[in-house]
């Protein structure tokens, strides 16, 4: 069919031609490229990225608790519950891991603020046989961090979870390989603009 053909049918149907919808497209690509950066905080209106300004916020107390676990098999779990793991006391080594990890977060993390962190925890619960795969035992790792800032610690406190968890991998690595480490999440914040949220 010839394209005098194509516009013509077009004309009389009152539809969009080809060269129509191709510059429709652009439009709405520009459109939504255009909200997605407006809607971006850490995203300027060149695309570029940049660090929030947050001095004309008022400090509050904030907190922020982030949980995850490693899953590894029965023997493997058995060795880290009975302290026989040969580089060290996994728990004990993972948990002053994690609160560097919280206390180093914005040199790891671009677009995060320095904060003035005023408590670190690191807790482990292990569990054991949660259900009859291979990888049927777990390490548990919940953090909790506070401030009193402009800006929140949820990322400090995913950053505690996810170094203490790398770090019970690098301890138990040796003995096993088939490791997992999931879930990773928030699951409670306080303070700022959005006040308090929870969500197990």
């Amino acid at each position: 069919m010839s394209n005098t053909l194509i516009n013509l049918n077009a004309r009389i149907l009152k539809l969009p031609t080809c060269s129509m919808l191709a510059k429709l497209d652009r439009l709405d690509l520009s459109v939504s490229a255009t909200r997605l950066k407006s809607s971006l905080t850490h995203v300027d209106e060149a695309g570029d990225a940049h660090m929030v300004d947050v001095s004309d916020k008022l400090p509050t107390q904030r907190m922020a608790i982030a949980r995850g676990r490693v899953r590894m098999n029965q023997d493997t779990f058995d060795l880290v519950k009975q302290d026989k793991i040969k580089k060290g006391n996994v728990l004990t080594v993972a948990q002053v891991a994690g609160i560097m990890g919280a206390k180093n977060c914005s040199q790891m993390i671009p677009l995060c603020h320095p904060i003035g962190i005023t408590k670190v925890s690191v807790e482990f619960a292990l569990e054991d046989r949660i259900h009859s795969g291979p990888l049927n035992c777990a390490v548990v790792i919940e953090a909790q961090v506070k401030c009193k800032g402009e800006t929140g610690v949820e990322m400090e406190a995913l950053s505690a979870v996810s170094i203490a968890a790398l770090t019970v991998f690098d301890m138990c690595k040796a003995v096993s390989k088939d490791m997992r480490i999931e879930d990773l999440r928030v699951v409670e914040k306080s303070g700022g603009k959005s006040g308090h949220w929870k969500n197990e």
